[in-house]
C-alpha cells in the first residue's frame, strides 16, 4: 500500500500482532538496475543483522513489491535484492494510480496478460528456486473480460502464488469489492489463492474467504484502520472470544509511532495524521483526538495531546 505500509508501518503493525508475512510498498523499475541503497531507503530491514535480516524487528518476512514492465530489468532488479537479503518477491500487477499506468506499470498491464507472464517468468528464472516469487492483481483494468487470461498466465509463469484484489481498476476503492469473482480463478488454477479488498472486520474476513473460497487473505487498508484485525480475525478462526485493543493500548503504539525513525519531524507528524485519520474509522476516541491534534505542528504538543490527564 503505497504510502501507508512504510517501515515504521510495518514496525508498528507486526508489533501489535502476527503476520505471516509483510509487504513493501512498491520499488519501481523503470530504466536501470537500482543501486543497493534505493532498496535500503525502502526496505531497511535489509540493513538487520543476523536471524532478522529482511525481516521487522519482531521477526516478520517483508517480501520485496516491484513494479515495472521491462522484464529484463524487473529481473535484473530482483536477482540484486535478493543478494541484499530479501525472502521473496512479490511483482505489482495492481496499481490503479494514474501516473503509475501511463508509464506503463501496475494495473495497466493486466490488459496485457503475455506481458505479465514475460514478467513473472523472468523474474523467477532469475532468482533463486527458493525464493517465492508472488503476483499482486485486479480482476481486470476496465472490466473482468481477461480475469482467466491473466490467471492462467500467472500460473504458467510459476508464480509461487497470487494475490487478487477483488474489483478492477476502474472500480479503484469504492465499495464493495467482489470476493466471488476470485472463487472461479480459485477453482481454475493450481497454485494459492490470496484474497483481498474491502475487509475491515473479523466478519467481512469470514465472508471473504467464504464467497473467494480460500482460506488466505491480506490485510490492507483494514489492518492500518484497526491494527489489531489481523489478530481478532486469528481468534475467531480459534472460536476464541473477541476482544478488541482498547484505546489506551493503541494510545502507546501511536506514542511509539511518534518514537520511530523518519526523513524529519515534518515528515513524521504528516505520517502520524495520515494514520490518525483512518483510525477514526475504528475508534471514536480517534475522532476526538484527530479534532485536536490536525492543525498541531511540533511531535512535542501532539505527544502531549496523548497523553492521559492529569489528575
Amino acid at each position: 500500500m503505497q504510502g501507508l505500509t512504510d517501515p515504521l508501518m510495518r514496525q508498528v503493525l507486526t508489533g501489535v500482532a502476527r503476520y505471516d508475512w509483510a509487504v513493501s510498498e512498491f520499488i519501481r523499475v523503470t530504466q536501470t538496475l537500482l543501486p543497493a541503497h534505493v532498496f535500503y531507503t525502502h526496505v531497511p530491514e535489509l540493513l538487520h543483522e543476523g536471524k532478522l535480516r529482511g525481516k521487522t524487528l519482531h521477526g516478520t518476512p517483508v517480501h520485496i513489491q516491484l513494479l515495472g514492465s521491462d522484464a529484463d530489468l524487473m529481473a535484473q532488479n530482483a536477482y540484486r535484492v535478493v543478494e541484499l537479503g530479501a525472502h521473496a518477491i512479490d511483482i505489482n500487477f495492481g496499481c490503479p494510480a494514474k501516473t503509475v499506468n501511463h508509464h506503463r506499470g501496475g494495473a495497466v498491464l493486466l490488459n496485457e496478460p503475455d506481458s505479465v507472464y514475460a514478467i513473472i517468468h523472468a523474474v523467477r528464472q532469475a532468482v533463486p528456486p527458493h525464493v517465492p516469487v508472488s503476483a499482486k492483481i485486479r480482476l481486470g483494468y476496465t472490466d473482468t473480460t481477461l480475469t482467466h487470461e491473466i490467471g492462467d498466465a500467472v500460473q504458467a509463469a510459476n508464480a509461487s502464488w497470487l494475490t487478487i484484489h477483488a474489483r478492477t481498476k476502474t472500480q479503484g476503492y469504492k465499495p464493495p469489492a467482489y470476493w466471488s469473482l476470485i472463487a472461479p480463478l480459485r477453482a481454475r488454477l493450481q497454485l494459492p489463492i490470496i484474497a483481498n479488498g474491502e475487509v475491515w472486520t473479523p466478519a467481512q474476513a469470514m465472508q471473504c474467504r467464504t464467497e473467494a473460497n480460500t482460506p488466505h487473505l491480506m490485510l490492507g487498508r483494514g489492518a492500518v484502520t484497526r491494527p489489531d484485525l489481523v489478530a481478532q480475525i486469528r481468534k475467531q478462526d480459534a472460536n476464541k472470544p473477541l476482544s478488541a485493543m482498547s484505546w489506551q493500548d493503541l494510545l502507546t503504539v501511536q506514542r511509539e509511532f511518534l518514537a520511530g525513525h523518519a526523513k524529519n519531524d515534518t515528515v513524521l507528524i504528516g505520517r502520524y495524521k495520515q494514520w490518525l485519520a483512518m483510525l477514526v474509522d475504528g475508534y471514536p476516541e480517534a475522532h476526538r483526538l484527530w479534532q485536536n491534534v490536525k492543525r498541531m505542528t511540533t511531535l512535542e504538543t501532539i505527544l502531549a495531546a496523548l497523553s492521559p490527564a492529569p489528575h
